[in-house]
């Protein structure tokens, strides 16, 4: 994720989040939290984009600042995947009807133009390695310091962000502008995705160098999405084509029967992990079936994971104490952390929310539910009646099961409820033990994340981008042996 360098372990001691008040349980429906909380949420967003942002001065035009803590963590800079994640969440509440926010999507991809083309320590444009940069100073200059680089997932995150927008404006007759101030970005970046996908780098949370479930797995939609978007611009994407399936391939590698393996390196954990869930919710497609293969939100696969991943927070949290299998609880990023005394985080509590949300879509949508041998603990733990089966929506199972998935689903809102302060101000983290927000104040992600699971619970959700098209594995997984070719892009004229 974000200012996590392996370098800075060490450091424990907390910076609370502006005006800080304890948080207690509130009288007001989840529901009313939610909508109050939006607006507060999105307005920390643009708080925090430059160069109008109120609480990053300083920040050049379209950059996404992770936070504006300049101290104890330092994250007053740019990285390249949470701008991706954030700029996402824009695009789409602006899809959504509110085209205020088009002015902020236009700025971010003229800077991305610009980022592309600064030499870094990870390299430069020539040979694409410098689109592996993790992150950049605000006003657009490198960042020189010594940091987890390469960091993958950036490029692939930039170029599906940017494909919806580009979407969307074809969608208005406007291919000329995609072709002049998009598609170069975008083709920059798939060809980084299909040169560099079989290459270890940092993982999201910036501490393990290896192959990360989290990276592999946005690189495949990347090139699936991206191979989609090239036809309809008249171009085409050969090596989006030829590395798509070995990326898929690969991503199976991450599966161990029962969980995702979250990062494939020798690093002493248990490898449950929240880049699993953010992955399934990264990779969500609201027009695919419950594909194990792309680990859906609905799939047996991903369900299993949702529940030992959760279930490895339950006992060593105090917030958690007394809370029986079944019951949402706060969750961090993986149970071994040591991060600022490693807690709960309200973007990993929000995403495990988030999943359910996304498999209750999926469930309406096809009109039924499977449970399998692989998901039935999950199951289990919220009706014990559940068993293995193929249930249509009319039946009283589907009813029992998505009532109760629904609740499980709420309940990690109804978490994050009670530890936000009575400001609306979302902080990085909140303590494991009493849960005062602690580490970055105003978190980009943190709001965007509010967000995307505030839509997804509403029944708002993305465009497909082709899951159900581009879910066959190979039979033999081969590693990458593309060569991508780049070019300065520049933005003209919106």
């Amino acid at each position: 994720m974000l200012a996590h360098n392996v370098l800075t372990l060490a450091l424990l001691v907390p910076a609370v989040a502006s005006s800080v008040i304890h948080p207690t349980r509130r009288q007001s429906s989840l529901d009313s939290f939610i909508q109050s909380e939006s607006t507060v949420a999105l307005q920390g967003v643009l708080n925090n984009i430059g160069a109008d942002g109120s609480s990053v001065p300083g920040a050049s035009a379209g950059v996404v600042v992770a936070s504006p803590s300049k101290s104890n963590p330092d994250y007053f800079y740019s990285w390249t995947r949470d701008a991706a994640l954030t700029i996402a969440m824009v695009i789409e509440r602006f899809m959504a009807g509110d085209v205020s926010l088009e002015t902020v999507i236009q700025q971010y991809i003229t800077a991305q133009a610009k980022v592309q083309t600064i030499t870094s320590p990870s390299g430069g444009l020539s040979n694409g390695a410098g689109l592996g940069e993790p992150k950049y100073n605000v006003n657009l200059t490198a960042f020189t310091g010594d940091w987890g680089r390469p960091q993958r997932d950036g490029p692939a995150l930039r170029a599906t962000a940017l494909i919806a927008y580009g979407n969307n404006l074809l969608s208005t007759g406007k291919q000329s502008v995609v072709k002049t101030n998009i598609w170069p970005i975008v083709q920059n970046d798939l060809n980084y995705v299909a040169q560099y996908w079989n290459q270890t780098g940092f993982d999201l949370w910036e501490e393990v160098k290896g192959s990360s479930f989290f990276t592999v797995a946005a690189q495949h939609r990347a090139l699936v999405e991206g191979s989609a978007f090239a036809k309809s611009l008249g171009q085409s994407c050969d090596i989006c084509d030829s590395q798509a399936p070995q990326v898929l391939c690969f991503l199976q590698d991450f599966w161990n029967g029962t969980s995702v393996i979250s990062d494939l390196a020798n690093d002493g954990r248990s490898g449950l992990d929240a880049n699993s869930v953010l992955s399934s919710i990264q990779t969500f497609d609201p027009n695919s079936s419950c594909d194990d293969t792309t680990f859906q939100p609905c799939s047996a696969r991903a369900l299993s994971n949702h529940k030992l991943y959760v279930d490895s927070f339950r006992s060593i949290y105090d917030l958690n104490s007394g809370k029986k299998s079944g019951e949402a609880v706060a969750v961090g990023r993986y149970p071994e952390d040591v991060y600022q005394g490693g807690n709960p985080w309200y973007l990993t509590t929000l995403a495990a929310a988030e999943q359910l949300y996304d498999a209750l879509y999926q469930w309406k949508k096809q009109g039924s539910l499977a449970i399998t041998q692989t998901s039935l603990p999950f199951f289990q733990d919220l009706d014990s009646s559940a068993a293995p089966g193929n249930y249509s929506s009319s039946s009283s199972m589907y009813s029992s099961v998505t009532s109760a998935v629904k609740n499980y689903a709420d309940g990690f809102y109804s978490i994050v409820q009670q530890y936000t302060p009575s400001n609306g101000s979302l902080a990085e983290q909140f303590t494991r033990n009493n849960g005062t927000p602690i580490s970055a104040r105003d978190l980009t992600w943190s709001y965007a994340a509010f967000l995307t699971a505030a839509s997804r619970r509403s029944g708002a959700v993305p465009r497909s981008w082709g899951a159900s098209k581009a879910n066959q594995v190979p039979s033999q997984c081969q590693g990458g042996f593309a060569t991508g070719t780049y070019a300065t892009p520049t933005v003209s004229s919106w």
